[in-house]
């Protein structure tokens, strides 16, 4: 599954990791649009609805997590997210994923699944300021301040465990996948693709739910 350069835009190297990755955001945007172009409170579309379905699940699942209060503020994060890391998985269970130049599913990349880390870690630091303001700061020195290095080295293993949970994972899936393909045409690979789905929605669920527990600790009121 290689990931070489397509093409360069002005110096920029474009890959099939970022071809998919602008693909995936495209889609996804086009859903949403046409799901809330023409909101009706009675009898709404099928689009509308199935919309409507995923945004109340994925809002009760969160609220569980960080409390329907922060849920309004976290949400928008939290379910394009889950959503991006979902659809990238099962883009990784198409003909020719990884094989087609152009056509790299992006969770199987660690440089993708790093910058997902990185929006949770922003997301967190965001949400410990907007709670606390600088008083935010000073939980990096309780209970005291020799602590700072290790609180410091904890705050960064948080997006590092993220992207490698979610690496490893997609990327095994995908390589396990495209060899059984290949020795068993049949059968084998349509079990394994079932798995897949599975195990690609859990991995999507995972990462934002540890992404909201962490976002919940630096929000809470004894933080």
């Amino acid at each position: 599954m290689s990931n070489a350069t397509l093409f360069e835009i002005g110096g920029f190297e474009v890959d099939s990791v970022m071809t998919t990755s602008l693909a995936i955001t495209a889609v996804l945007s086009v859903v949403a649009i046409a799901g809330t172009r023409n909101l009706k409170e009675r009898q709404p579309g099928r689009l509308q609805s199935a919309l409507e379905y995923v945004v109340g699940g994925l809002r009760d699942f969160y609220g569980s997590i960080i409390g329907k209060e922060k849920v309004t503020t976290f949400l928008p994060v939290l379910g394009t997210l889950f959503l991006y890391i979902i659809v990238s998985n099962y883009s990784g269970l198409l003909p020719f994923a990884g094989e087609l130049p152009g056509f790299q599913p992006p969770t199987g990349t660690l440089s993708c699944t790093v910058g997902l880390a990185l929006v949770t870690f922003l997301t967190t630091q965001y949400g410990g300021f907007k709670y606390h303001g600088v008083h935010y700061l000073g939980h990096f020195v309780k209970p005291v301040a020799p602590l700072l290095p290790l609180m410091l080295l904890e705050e960064v293993t948080h997006p590092l465990s993220l992207s490698l949970r979610l690496f490893c994972n997609i990327y095994c899936e995908e390589t396990v996948l495209h060899q059984v393909s290949g020795l068993i045409p049949l059968g084998a690979p349509i079990v394994i693709m079932g798995l897949s789905m599975l195990f690609g929605f859990i991995q999507a669920l995972v990462f934002t739910m540890l992404s909201a527990i962490y976002i919940d600790t630096a929000t809470s009121a004894g933080h």
